[in-house]
């Protein structure tokens, strides 16, 4: 069986998170524990005990999730999961997958995500940008309401038929929001997002002006099997392309439900979710409900699902 790799980003994160993964796997905690010395920061007291306003901000959270990822898919290969057929992430998890991949040495990627997250943060300053998912309207009415708005609002996550995430300046968003409601439609929902940054719009062009820099000096391999980038959702095996992708997911929209469907189309028979809780494994269910996507946050859910594939 073909298998694809997914990982997740930002907002999958939890105090607390992949706790009876973390009791039967050492590893895990060893993983963090490494992070944590490269960034300087508790990483297990805060995955564990929080505090949560900490553990949410983009330069914890970043190499959080790469670590705990990293880690989940290291322990399921040393458990007779399969190699990977393809690999892709969402948004930060695009990092994540390269790294399993073999793109970046684990060390290289924990720094490298630390100094991301810094560059996102300090392009924009704390409650100057807002992110919303919005649900029920699809992404050409939706494009067309952001670009009749003064200000930056854009597309930013195309998740899925009816889920697609916007960003910009604060007060664009709010407007953008207010206009969806303002519509009475039921079916049309709107979920602000608790984050510190308005990723993946133009506001982030100097960060990923930044992350430029710093991917100029990091060593990058060749990846292991076909990546699949958020960008355009097309799969390379070239540095270059990779570098490339990784600059200008910065200000672009993650294409997710493009990235998914394409995996499945190489010919990946059922996609796995290498990090904490669901989202990614949801998200493909409103894709396409014929998706075989499963996820191993859990401890038992990681049982069944190598119970079912080994």
């Amino acid at each position: 069986m073909q298998i694809g790799y997914v990982f997740p980003g930002q907002g999958a994160q939890a105090v607390g998170m992949l706790a009876d993964l973390r009791a039967n796997f050492a590893h895990l905690d060893e993983r963090l524990n490494q992070a944590s010395k490269i960034i300087d920061e508790d990483l297990v007291g805060l995955v564990t005990n929080g505090p949560e306003e900490r553990l949410n901000e983009t330069e914890i959270t970043q190499p959080v999730m790469l670590a705990t990822s990293v880690a989940l898919f290291e322990v399921w290969r040393e458990s007779g999961g399969a190699a990977p057929s393809a690999v892709a992430g969402h948004s930060l998890g695009e990092y994540s997958a390269l790294t399993a991949a073999g793109v970046f040495d684990y060390d290289d990627a924990i720094a490298l995500v630390h100094e991301r997250g810094k560059l996102m943060q300090a392009a924009v300053p704390k409650g100057e940008g807002a992110m919303a998912a919005v649900l029920g309207l699809e992404l050409d009415e939706l494009a067309a309401m952001c670009a009749d708005v003064e200000g930056v609002v854009t597309p930013a996550n195309i998740n899925s038929p009816g889920q697609v995430v916007i960003a910009g300046d604060a007060k664009s968003v709010q407007i953008v929001v207010d206009r969806v409601l303002a519509e009475g439609d039921k079916r049309k929902r709107v979920v602000p997002l608790d984050v510190s940054v308005p990723s993946h719009c133009e506001l982030m062009k100097p960060a990923a002006d930044g992350v430029e820099r710093l991917l100029s000096d990091v060593t990058m391999h060749e990846p292991s099997c076909p990546i699949f980038q958020n960008v355009d959702a097309l799969s390379t095996r070239t540095v270059t392309e990779i570098r490339d992708r990784l600059i200008r997911q910065l200000t672009s929209p993650v294409r997710w439900a493009d990235c998914a469907s394409a995996m499945v189309a190489s010919g990946c028979e059922m996609l796995i979710e290498c990090g904490p809780g669901k989202v990614l494994t949801g998200l493909a269910r409103r894709i396409d409900r014929s998706m075989n996507c499963k996820a191993i946050g859990s401890v038992d859910d990681f049982d069944a699902v190598l119970e079912a594939i080994v």
